[in-house]
């Protein structure tokens, strides 16, 4: 089952973060499906957030899907290379994104393979949110497609981790943000081999 559209309405961007860990994503790029179910991700809240793209209410062309409704794909080009997928949250005018830092990996693989270009599958095939978009066929040309498309969705497969088994921690690489890089707004499942930055 999809995640309904209504999921994605909740303002509480932190809350869902955690939320996704353990749900399914899958994508259907060139009639080839591919997913597996997500372990690492990072909440980024909106215009007061220095961390986030719309922090200030900044509005610019590559920011102006984070304004949308809820339930939408983000996806954005990282130093010129890796694109990077993040989950609009909240209602219209509310930039909250979720960006998902890496799945455990269960369908499509021999896919993933070739898009990764690794002959033997390992850890890093979708570690890290270059590698998940890469492994997934994820692009800027589905920038803003519905989580309610055949193109990319959701699932909740029942899959649940109790909260001592989920870390939640600064994020990577916004350093930037001053005091919002300490926030612990991204949250882990311990121990899981494809996990981009396990705190050790």
């Amino acid at each position: 089952m999809k995640l309904p559209e209504s999921y994605y309405h909740s303002a509480d961007v932190i809350t869902l973060s955690k939320d996704l860990i353990g749900k399914y994503l899958f994508t259907c790029i060139d009639s080839v499906t591919t997913g597996g179910y997500i372990v690492e991700t990072e909440a980024y809240n909106g215009v007061i957030d220095k961390a986030s793209h719309a922090y200030g209410n900044r509005l610019t062309p590559r920011t102006k899907t984070m304004f949308m409704h809820g339930g939408i794909v983000y996806i954005y080009l990282c130093y010129g290379i890796h694109e990077m997928l993040n989950i609009v949250v909240s209602g219209e005018g509310v930039p909250h994104a979720i960006l998902i830092r890496a799945i455990n990996p269960t369908e499509g693989l021999e896919a993933m393979q070739v898009r990764r270009n690794m002959p033997l599958v390992k850890p890093t095939i979708t570690s890290g949110p270059g590698s998940v978009a890469k492994a997934l066929g994820i692009s800027r040309n589905i920038n803003a497609v519905s989580l309610q498309s055949d193109t990319i969705w959701i699932e909740d497969r029942d899959l649940t981790f109790f909260d001592e088994s989920i870390a939640a921690v600064p994020r990577v690489g916004v350093d930037y943000a001053g005091e919002d890089a300490l926030l612990p707004y991204r949250f882990y499942i311990k121990g899981n081999p494809y996990v981009s930055k396990p705190n050790k």
